[in-house]
């Protein structure tokens, strides 16, 4: 081997080690960085749902529009038959995961577009990307998150709210993953008193939407850091005002490299949430959710982990959760 051949080997040899050390840099600091959505096959168990609705001045609750209850349970949810109907509540060893939206809803089947994320590593770039697929509704105990029907019976036109006994809460070991939860309330439509259930079953005009944010002024130590490392924004972790965040509005494929802070407006768009109490509100007040006609009106309910929210992160995988819902027509205490 001649001197130059030798050289030539050297500086080969240090840019394969240099390129060495660089992976293994990258790869720790992809290990050890924290941002919002789970990083890789992280899930959170929903335990239960507990739906609680209140029936003064005629207000009355069903699955169907046809068998009118004052509380709705999960079995009454799952139990659902009508032709038709797509109630989604993951139990067992289906678990809800990381999920997006901004409340586009499809007009053809009346269904919000919702979007289940994942985190990948680009080695080339150095950069975490977000990945995201469209999923798709089913009817049963599986998918990604909870969706159901409402049919709401009242005697005249009026607000419907939700109380403060409403919640979405932690459910045995408290990791933080409520402080990301949402609940939509999409008014599908009405029909008069003495119209056929069918045609209450079969409303889909997306009129209103209505989303609900109840932890939005909570956030655990790691997701007060999650929100610094990421997204730059100071947090305390009790009593902040609502933080404005994208929600994903379309697929995003592997190739288009989009990192979490992104907010490419080709797949991200402003969603407006209500916290638990509106500004200039007094606390003694309830949520105006949304109106109900005189006869049926529709409501389609959508609960999801919310993963553009600083606290869905890695720390608070693997919690349960309960939701709570309880609904009124007087809109205080």
């Amino acid at each position: 081997m001649t001197r130059t051949e030798s050289k030539k080997n050297r500086k080969r040899r240090r840019k394969i080690l240099l390129a060495l050390i660089m992976i293994l840099l990258l790869i720790a600091t992809l290990g050890t960085a924290t941002y919002a959505w789970f990083t890789a096959n992280r899930t959170v168990t929903v335990e239960s749902i507990d739906v609680n609705v209140s029936t003064s001045q005629g207000l009355q609750i069903s699955t169907d529009a046809t068998n009118w209850k004052s509380i709705v349970t999960n079995a009454d949810i799952t139990g659902a038959t009508w032709q038709g109907v797509r109630n989604q509540l993951p139990s067992g060893t289906n678990m809800i995961v990381p999920i997006s939206t901004i409340g586009d809803v499809d007009n053809s089947t009346g269904y919000m577009k919702m979007f289940r994320g994942t985190v990948e590593a680009n080695l080339a770039t150095g950069t975490n990307i977000l990945i995201a697929e469209q999923s798709t509704e089913t009817n049963g105990t599986a998918g990604d998150f909870i969706a159901f029907d409402l049919f709401f019976q009242s005697s005249q036109t009026q607000t419907v709210y939700l109380t403060s006994n409403s919640s979405v809460v932690a459910s045995g070991t408290d990791k933080g993953i409520q402080n990301s939860a949402r609940v939509a309330f999409i008014r599908e439509g009405s029909v008069a008193y003495g119209a056929s259930a069918a045609s209450a079953q079969a409303l889909k005009g997306a009129e209103s939407k209505f989303f609900w944010e109840p932890n939005y002024d909570v956030h655990t130590d790691s997701g007060v850091a999650n929100a610094l490392n990421v997204y730059e924004i100071t947090v305390g972790k009790t009593g902040g005002t609502k933080l404005a965040y994208k929600g994903v509005k379309a697929d995003i494929p592997a190739s288009a490299n989009i990192p979490l802070k992104s907010e490419s407006s080709s797949y991200f768009g402003d969603i407006t949430t209500t916290g638990s109490i509106e500004a200039g509100i007094p606390d003694d007040h309830y949520l105006n959710a949304f109106i109900v006609d005189e006869g049926v009106t529709k409501i389609r309910i959508y609960m999801w982990i919310e993963g553009q929210d600083v606290d869905c992160e890695d720390h608070a995988s693997g919690s349960a959760l309960t939701y709570n819902l309880q609904f009124s027509i007087d809109d205080h205490a």
